[in-house]
């Protein structure tokens, strides 16, 4: 049976429990997840008054591999534990010679490694040490599909509730970066009049300038529909508004939903439980989009919108466009969907 794969709630579950291990080795695409770890550990492991002598935080770029040993290998004073944090551990060299100090660590020393932008190659030595005597974690990027539901249980966690469009409006604006995402939300939260416990498309409208009626996600409505009308309306104001409606984001969202689309018609079961597993969705009523899509696009149809948002895209970026405004691209790509 394959080993489970540890998750952040399980890191900190076990943590609050203090359940500690010499090495906690965060690693990863998404920045998110390892801070937040590395964060919790500094701030609750030790009390203020042992975080004076038990508290060392080294970054990457200004220590070797020798230096984090021999912090490693120090004793705690006055106190049962040591932290040492390593940041942007990505830049440092031959990381794989902490493997000898991983044969045999000091239980009393908590050493934390925070490797951004990277993984370590799970096939060498340092791998399978950090395995056998700590945590080897990796932090890996949301898909698109994945960020409604995140929103929906960050707020959950803070007694707050959003309307659907609500957070697919903001997931669209926002993108995969957790830290930017989770800081709009905090916004939000901080917005909401007293006693009002739910995020409206009316609020992120207000604090987060996003239109309510003039979005990617109500264009991809529109097109689900095959409004005609209402998906030129939007392109009409995205061409009005081009610095908060830039062409690359409609795309990418637009490639997104068509490749899932594709991807929904090799579904076993055509049900919304059905295409939400073939699409790794996090709940089934967000299959309802796809299968509404399904009604009004042949498979057919969606491989040439896939390979028109392709050639779009190109045309985007100066290539074969002929100087063609991005309004007129997109204006383009929509009839081409459309008809």
């Amino acid at each position: 049976m394959a080993k489970k794969e540890l998750t952040y709630e399980d890191i900190i579950k076990d943590i609050k429990a203090k359940q500690y291990k010499p090495i906690y080795y965060l690693m990863g695409e998404e920045s998110y997840y390892i801070d937040l770890i590395s964060d919790y550990i500094t701030k609750n492991i030790l009390t203020e008054i042992e975080k004076e002598f038990n508290l060392t935080v080294v970054y990457g770029a200004d220590v070797d591999v020798t230096t984090i040993i021999n912090a490693a290998k120090r004793y705690p004073m006055m106190s049962e534990y040591q932290v040492v944090v390593v940041k942007e551990a990505q830049n440092i060299k031959n990381i794989e010679e902490l493997s000898f100090y991983l044969q045999k660590p000091l239980n009393s020393t908590i050493l934390v490694i925070c490797h951004k932008h990277g993984v370590l190659d799970r096939r060498k030595k340092l791998a399978a040490e950090i395995e056998k005597s700590g945590v080897l974690f990796e932090s890996k990027k949301l898909k698109d599909t994945m960020l409604p539901g995140f929103i929906t249980s960050y707020l959950k966690r803070k007694g707050v509730d959003i309307e659907q469009k609500s957070s697919e409006m903001i997931a669209d604006f926002v993108g995969t970066d957790l830290s930017r995402l989770t800081g709009e939300l905090e916004k939000l939260i901080i917005t909401l009049p007293q006693g009002q416990k739910r995020i409206t498309p009316e609020q992120i409208e207000r604090n987060i300038g996003i239109s309510k009626d003039y979005n990617n996600f109500e264009l991809k409505n529109a097109l689900i529909e095959k409004n005609v009308f209402k998906a030129n309306q939007i392109i009409k104001y995205f061409a009005e508004n081009p610095k908060t409606n830039p062409i690359q984001a409609t795309l990418s969202l637009l490639f997104n939903f068509f490749s899932n689309l594709m991807l929904a018609y090799y579904a076993t079961e055509k049900s919304e439980q059905g295409i939400a597993l073939q699409l790794g969705l996090k709940t089934p009523w967000q299959s309802k989009d796809y299968i509404k899509a399904m009604h009004k696009y042949s498979g057919l149809k969606v491989m040439q919108i896939i390979g028109e948002i392709r050639n779009c895209d190109a045309k985007s970026k100066g290539v074969g466009s002929n100087n063609v405004n991005n309004e007129e691209l997109l204006r383009e790509l929509v009839y081409k969907i459309l008809h």
